[in-house]
C-alpha cells in the first residue's frame, strides 16, 4: 500500500537546458579516477602500487578502520599515478583502462538463499558496500550496526535533476535482486519514495513500502522522506542508497560483475543539446562534455547546482553523481544592480525581483552570488524552503559555535548538508550552511560516534 508524502515548504528551481530523453554512448575515457574525497570520514589504504595490473571489480584500497570494507576499481588496466597531498594524504587513484576489459568473477548469487551475514560480507568485499550511507553523520554505513530502516527515493526535484523512471527503464530484475539483499539487513522496512505520478519500475517491487512524493524541491531529497516517514532519533540509524547504485548491487547479485556503468544526465543552458550519456564511474569531464558545450566562460558542476561540485575539464565524475551540469560563470560585475527591477532571476523576496509573477518561467542563471558574505541576517526567509520540523537557523549557529548539546537537542541526528542546500541558495547573508552541517557533523562523530 503506498503512502503519499506531500511537502508545501520548498522552492522548485527552474532553469533552461533540461536533458531530453534521449540517450547516447560518452566518449571513451582513457583514464578512471578514484577520490577517497568521495567516501566522507573514510582513511584510505592503498592495495594496489602504481604500475600494477587491476581487474574491474579489484580492490585498490580499503577503509584503514573497518578493513573488510573495500573500494574497487571501475575498470581494468594499470593504476598510473596515485596522487598525494599534504601529509602523503591520498587525494586521487588514476587508472589507465584497457581496450577490453576484464572483470573480477564474484559468482552469481540468489540473494533469497542468502542470510544477512553472507550479504553483507559479498558487499564487503566487492566494493558495493561503498554505496550505503546512513543517518545520522551521512558518511557510508557502518555495517556492525543495524538499522531500523532503508530509504530509497527515486523521485528527483533538484535543477535539471536525472529521471529516474527513464534511467531505470528495464532495470526492474536488478532492482529487486538489490532490494531483496538489503531486506535481509535490517529489522525494519525498506521504503521507497517515487514522483505522485510515476511509472518508476520501482513501483512493482516486493519488500518494499511505497511513499508517493509531490510538492517542490527539497521533496525528492531522502531526508525530507526520512523527517516524514521515520525520523532518526538518538540511538538509531537509518541507511540511504540512490536507485542507480542499486541497480550495480543488483547486477552485481545477477551475473557476478561489478559493472559501474552509469547513465547520467548532461544539462544546464550552457549545453548545446542537453541528453544523456551512457559512461562509467570515475570517467574525465572531457568525455563527457567535449564538443557539446557553448561560450568559454562556463562552470562544470558534478551533480545538481545546489550540491555539486565544480570540475574542471581534466576532473572526474563523482563516484555517486548522475548529472553534469553546465551554466555560464558569474564573473561579471552589475552596476548598481541592486537599485534596478530584475526579472531574469529567482528570489524568495518581493523586493525589486518579480519572479514570483511568473511561477512556470525557466531561468539562465549564472554563478554570480549576487552579494557578499556578511554576518547571519534575520529574515524568515529560510523557515520558507526547509520542510524539516528543525530550526535551520538555531542548528546552523550551533554548528558554528561547537555545543554539541545543543545540535543535539535540535535535531542533528537527521540532517545531511543537502538537506541545507535552499537555505543557502536564498540566504541574503552569502554563507556556506552545507559546510556549516558538514563540519558540525564531522565533529559530532568524531565526539560522540
Amino acid at each position: 500500500m503506498s503512502q503519499d508524502i506531500q511537502i508545501k515548504k520548498g522552492l522548485d528551481i527552474k532553469l533552461k537546458g533540461e536533458s531530453e530523453k534521449i540517450t547516447e554512448n560518452a566518449l571513451s575515457s582513457n583514464v578512471i579516477t578514484l577520490k577517497p574525497e568521495d567516501f566522507h570520514s573514510i582513511i584510505p589504504k592503498l592495495s594496489k602500487k602504481v604500475g600494477e595490473f587491476v581487474k574491474a571489480g579489484e580492490s585498490v584500497f580499503y577503509n584503514k578502520s573497518i578493513e573488510e570494507m573495500k573500494f574497487v576499481s571501475p575498470v581494468s588496466g594499470e593504476v598510473t599515478d596515485i596522487v598525494r597531498g599534504e601529509k602523503r594524504k591520498i587525494l586521487a587513484i588514476k587508472i589507465k583502462a584497457d581496450t577490453k576489459q576484464q572483470f573480477v568473477d564474484y559468482g552469481i548469487k540468489d540473494p533469497k538463499a542468502m542470510n544477512a551475514e553472507e550479504i553483507k560480507n559479498h558487499l564487503l568485499n566487492t566494493g558495493c558496500w561503498s554505496f550505503i550511507k546512513q543517518r545520522p553523520y551521512d558518511v557510508i554505513a557502518n555495517p556492525t550496526k543495524t538499522p531500523k530502516a532503508i530509504f530509497v527515493s527515486a523521485y528527483a526535484s533538484a535543477p535539471l535533476a536525472a529521471d529516474y523512471d527513464y534511467v531505470l527503464a528495464g532495470k526492474e530484475n536488478e532492482l529487486q535482486a538489490a532490494i531483496t539483499a538489503l531486506s535481509k539487513l535490517t529489522t525494519g522496512t525498506i521504503h521507497v519514495s517515487v514522483g505522485k505520478n510515476s511509472n518508476s519500475p520501482l513501483t512493482g517491487l516486493n519488500n518494499i513500502a511505497l511513499h508517493k512524493v509531490s510538492g517542490p524541491h527539497p521533496s525528492g531529497n531522502v531526508g525530507t522522506q526520512i523527517a516524514k516517514i521515520d525520523p532518526v532519533n538518538k540511538g538509531e540509524v537509518v541507511w540511504t542508497i540512490t536507485p542507480q547504485d542499486l541497480v550495480i548491487i543488483g547486477e552485481l547479485l545477477l551475473t557476478g560483475k561489478f559493472n559501474a556503468e552509469r547513465i547520467i544526465a548532461l544539462a544546464g543552458s550552457s549545453v548545446s543539446a542537453p541528453k544523456y550519456y551512457k559512461t562509467i564511474i570515475g570517467a574525465t569531464i572531457t568525455s563527457i562534455v567535449e564538443g557539446k558545450l557553448v561560450g568559454k566562460n562556463n562552470r562544470i558542476i558534478s551533480g545538481n547546482v545546489l550540491t555539486g561540485k565544480a570540475k574542471s575539464l581534466k576532473d572526474c565524475l563523482g563516484y555517486y553523481d548522475n548529472l553534469v551540469t553546465v551554466i555560464p560563470e558569474g564573473d561579471d560585475y552589475e552596476l548598481f544592480g541592486w537599485t534596478v527591477p530584475v526579472f531574469n532571476k529567482i528570489s524568495m523576496s518581493r523586493a525589486l525581483t518579480f519572479s514570483w509573477l511568473f511561477p512556470n518561467k525557466k531561468y539562465d542563471l549564472n554563478t554570480n552570488t549576487n552579494g557578499e558574505h556578511r554576518a547571519f541576517v534575520m529574515t524568515g526567509q529560510y523557515e520558507k524552503v526547509f520542510p524539516l520540523d528543525i530550526y535551520p537557523l538555531q542548528i546552523l549557529k550551533a554548528c558554528m559555535y561547537k555545543d554539541l548539546d545543543e545540535m543535539e537537542v535540535l535535531g542533528m541526528y537527521e540532517v545531511a548538508p543537502e538537506d541545507f542546500a535552499l537555505t543557502e541558495f536564498v540566504c541574503v547573508s552569502k554563507q556556506p550552511h552545507q559546510q556549516i552541517i558538514r563540519e558540525g557533523l564531522d565533529l559530532m562523530l568524531k565526539e560522540i560516534g
